[in-house]
Formats: structure tokens, C-alpha cells, sequence
């Protein structure tokens, strides 16, 4: 049996999705590496820019914690910790307080139920079935599209549990960067140019998340045309 032709223009659509990823990618890789390099005028590491802000939201019930790797860091609301990668932990830059603050944003969004958290966290289960499962759906159903298109049709449902994720995240994330942005500037841990690089840092970090929710829509949109056109 021979994939349909619809398959390869699949991998190509895909493809070109990966390489706009990829570069996004990079250009937020440059920009932390710039801004990793500018000492912050108040001396404060990433771990204490954290602490101190999520002393100024009264959440005392949130723990700092330094993780591994690079641009790993994120809020955990099960366990209730902002884990910073080791750079940003320990680091006393523009970036470490950029990145620290955006994930603190995270933590007083669900200390204060932002909606929008609150939706993410319940589609997480959903999520991880459907990605673990994604690809190979999507083969069978390129492989029977024209002979049995409901299996296109389970394809759809389940990339778009993954695409309604990938939207979801954008006010998320958006939101978590507002949030940290206005902290450091109220508070005075990063004036001037300092926040004008933390704005910028923030804004290639949201960038990554844009492309893959235009991503996944395009792909989606795709899917969609196939279905349709096999059921004519």
C-alpha cells in the first residue's frame, strides 16, 4: 500500500512550519544570550527577583527551585514550584529577572484563578493523549483517507485538542509576561533600558508560542481540506 499524495504535501507543510520554528527558536536563543550578559543594575539573581516577587503577591506557599538545562524553566501549579534553569537561577542579568518574573507570572495567575490558567491545566490530560498518539492516527489516516475517511475525521479531533491547547496558551503566556513586565517596572528592579530588554527578551519567548499555535491552525486547516475533499 502507497501513502496518498496528500502525504507529502503534508511533510512539506510541515516542514516549512519546522524551519519558521526553528528560527524563531534561534533569534530567542540570541536575545537571552545578549540579555544574559547585561548585569542588572540591582545586583538581584533570578532566584531572588522570584522570591521577591512572589513575596510582593503574599504567595508564600510557592518554592523556588533551580532545574537543569537551558530555557527549561516554568511553573508547576501541581507541585506548586517556579523552577528556573541553573543559568537563570543563579545569573544576575536582564534575562535571569526577565525569565524569573515571567514565571511568577504563572504562579499568581493561579494564586488569583486566571481563567485561562484554570483551562490550560484541565486540557493537560487530553493533551498528552492525543500527542502520544498523533502521528500514528495521522498516518493510517493518510494511508485510508480515500477508502475510509472517518479515520481523517479521529485525525482532526484529535489535532485539535492539541491546536485548541496551543491557542489557549497564547493569553497564557501573554498574560504571565504582562504581568512580570509591570512588576519589574513598579517595583524597580529593572528601569529603563533593563525593562526594555526584558520587553524584548519576553516578547521572542511569546514568539515561540505564536508559531506553534499558527502552526498547528495551519496544519489543522489542512487536515480539514483533506476530509473534505476525500467525502466528495
Amino acid at each position: 500500500m502507497v501513502f496518498d499524495p496528500g502525504y507529502m504535501s503534508y511533510m512539506i507543510i510541515a516542514g516549512v512550519l519546522s524551519l519558521v520554528g526553528f528560527l524563531v527558536q534561534n533569534q530567542l536563543k540570541s536575545k537571552f544570550k545578549k540579555y544574559g550578559q547585561i548585569p542588572l543594575r540591582s545586583g538581584m539573581s533570578g532566584a531572588e527577583v522570584a522570591e521577591a516577587m512572589l513575596r510582593h503577591y503574599g504567595i508564600r506557599d510557592v518554592k523556588v527551585v533551580a532545574g537543569q538545562g537551558y530555557l527549561t524553566d516554568h511553573y508547576n501549579p501541581l507541585t506548586k514550584t517556579v523552577s528556573l534553569s541553573e543559568p537563570v537561577y543563579h545569573e544576575r542579568s536582564i534575562a535571569a529577572a526577565a525569565v524569573a518574573a515571567h514565571e511568577c507570572g504563572h504562579a499568581v495567575q493561579h494564586d488569583q484563578a486566571y481563567s485561562m490558567l484554570t483551562l490550560r491545566s484541565a486540557l493537560v490530560p487530553a493533551v498528552q493523549i492525543s500527542a502520544s498518539l498523533q502521528q500514528f492516527i495521522l498516518i493510517a489516516a493518510f494511508l485510508t483517507v480515500n477508502t475510509f475517511p472517518q479515520v481523517m475525521l479521529v485525525a482532526i479531533i484529535v489535532f485539535a485538542i492539541t491546536t485548541l491547547f496551543s491557542l489557549i496558551t497564547l493569553p497564557v503566556e501573554f498574560d504571565a509576561s504582562r504581568r512580570a513586565l509591570a512588576w519589574l517596572d513598579n517595583t524597580g528592579v529593572a528601569k529603563g533600558a533593563e525593562y526594555d530588554g526584558a520587553k524584548d527578551a519576553l516578547k521572542w519567548a511569546a514568539m515561540t508560542y505564536v508559531s506553534a499555535a499558527l502552526s498547528a491552525l495551519v496544519m489543522l486547516a489542512y487536515l480539514v481540506l483533506r476530509y473534505m475533499g476525500a467525502r466528495r
